[in-house]
């Protein structure tokens, strides 16, 4: 055997090896990025589910024009799509949703007001749920609607930042759309007044 055919068998089986000892041999190349099987039965059915649903769309089969841009919410997926007006731009991100179907809210609506370090006060149904929550928040860590908050034309609902990143990819909020505060401040800087908004 030539000393060139006996390197690449010998590269051949240390790649083989090491492969197999990683779990890497028989994964496709998308899959060798995700959690192990492991560790996704480790964490909650609604985030597992949430997951496996985590895609890019198109914009077209939810707006007839991008016109002042286009935020699509998709409850089910958990997931927040964001398409500037030229089509440059395209994000998707992880949101945190109503807690449960009463409190979800679908339709067109649009950002009509914009606020960088937002306070808070509970709505008359969230002070019967929950007697014991302040009256007022001002802007700041304790605040719930984060750093940044899109008001939306539907009164109460927002999309918002949150503190509490344990929320994000969970039915977890009182009828507002929650991001990472890294992402709404992303999302606040590329949205605008009239930017339209469809939660589905």
């Amino acid at each position: 055997m030539s000393q060139d055919r006996e390197n690449k068998l010998n590269r051949r089986a240390f790649l083989g090896t090491t492969m197999a000892a990683t779990g890497m041999m028989a994964a496709p190349a998308l899959a060798q990025n995700e959690p192990s099987t492991t560790e996704i039965e480790e964490e909650p059915e609604v985030v597992r589910r949430n997951i496996s649903s985590f895609r890019s769309l198109q914009w077209q089969p939810y707006f007839s024009n991008l016109r002042k841009g286009a935020i699509l919410v998709d409850t089910t997926s958990r997931a927040l799509h964001y398409w500037n007006e030229d089509e440059t731009i395209y994000k998707l991100y992880p949101t945190s949703v109503p807690l449960t179907e009463e409190m979800t809210r679908r339709g067109r609506t649009s950002v009509i007001r914009k606020v960088e370090g937002p306070s808070w006060a509970p709505t008359p149904s969230m002070k019967i749920r929950n007697p014991e929550w302040p009256d007022f928040i001002g802007p700041g860590p304790d605040n719930p609607l984060g750093t940044h908050a899109l008001y939306l034309g539907w009164k109460y609902y927002r999309i918002h930042g949150t503190h509490d990143t344990r929320k994000i990819g969970r039915r977890s909020s009182n009828g507002c759309i929650g991001l990472y505060n890294e992402h709404i401040a992303e999302l606040f800087a590329l949205a605008v007044s009239g930017t339209q908004v469809l939660l589905i």
